[in-house]
């Protein structure tokens, strides 16, 4: 295995730093992997291991405000708007002038199969994964505990430190990683809207998501209160253009272990779940005649 670390400059001159993860010999693609909300590249190592062990090159990084050698989520200005318009476009293009001899295939966790949907460069890539991507509204969230809960988070006490510190300590609060406080504000207003960013004209998403045209695997749990069927059909609609394959796991399919908004990624589904990614992606991969 062979990591190398690279400086990717966004359009608004943010330097972000990435881990491309490769083997000696040629790869079949490259696969990005676009991180969830308060998750750093830590989460997905194991599984950028598996990947570049099936013939993968994969590149892995974290979005501003959650690289702590680079700066930290109170030393930057950053909503989800700047985390896909910015680091996701600057990641994607990156990748396609780098290794043009290679098919560009991303994944995207949660906010990362949203960034998907929003980027105009997603029209460079050949096919792309969503795990957990779901419309993230209140609403969907079934279990009255868990809705009272997020919802105290979300509407109270998370928009209350983004005003207040200027950022929001999710390490402190039990959310992943420390988010820039526009991050959360902009997660906050949208939890009330029926479609979630679709439904807020700054974003114009709808006409976003409609650029795409390609393959997409979209997958859910069963056991993730936060991401339920029926939000994460509701992202899917809105992928007009694009061929989406809908796919619903449980704990039945992986020896009875839970799976949950992030658990996919940890290593005892390494026989059960990451199969049915790794061969969806080889079959986006169009072989030279």
């Amino acid at each position: 295995m062979i990591r190398t670390t690279h400086a990717i400059r966004c359009a608004d001159g943010f330097v972000l730093q990435a881990t491309l993860h490769a083997e000696a010999q040629p790869a079949k693609a490259l696969v990005l992997l676009n991180p969830a909300t308060g998750v750093t590249e830590r989460i997905y190592a194991a599984f950028a291991n598996h990947l570049t062990a099936q013939g993968f090159r994969v590149l892995t990084y974290n979005y501003r405000g959650l690289q702590p050698a680079v700066a930290l989520a109170h030393q930057v200005q950053a909503g989800f708007s700047t985390w896909a318009e910015q680091d996701v476009e600057a990641v994607t293009r990156w990748a396609a002038d780098q290794h043009p001899e290679l098919p560009l295939l991303a994944i995207g966790h949660s906010f990362g199969g949203h960034a998907i949907g929003l980027c105009e460069s997603s029209q460079l890539l050949a096919g792309a994964v969503m795990i957990t991507s779901q419309a993230g509204c209140l609403r969907f969230i079934t279990p009255l505990a868990e809705r009272l809960r997020v919802t105290a988070l979300l509407k109270v006490i998370g928009p209350l430190c983004a005003r207040t510190l200027g950022y929001v300590p999710g390490k402190k609060l039990g959310i992943g990683e420390d988010l820039p406080g526009q991050v959360m504000l902009e997660w906050s207003r949208w939890t009330s809207l029926p479609r979630y960013f679709f439904d807020d004209p700054r974003m114009n998403a709808v006409a976003r998501f409609s650029r795409p045209q390609m393959p997409v695997l979209s997958i859910g749990f069963n056991d993730d209160p936060w991401a339920p069927a029926e939000a994460i059909d509701l992202i899917c609609e809105q992928l007009t253009r694009c061929t989406v394959q809908r796919r619903q796991f449980g704990p039945e399919h992986s020896r009875g272990q839970g799976i949950g908004h992030l658990g996919f990624f940890r290593e005892r589904h390494a026989d059960t779940l990451w199969p049915v990614v790794t061969d969806w992606l080889h079959q986006q991969i169009v072989e030279p005649a």
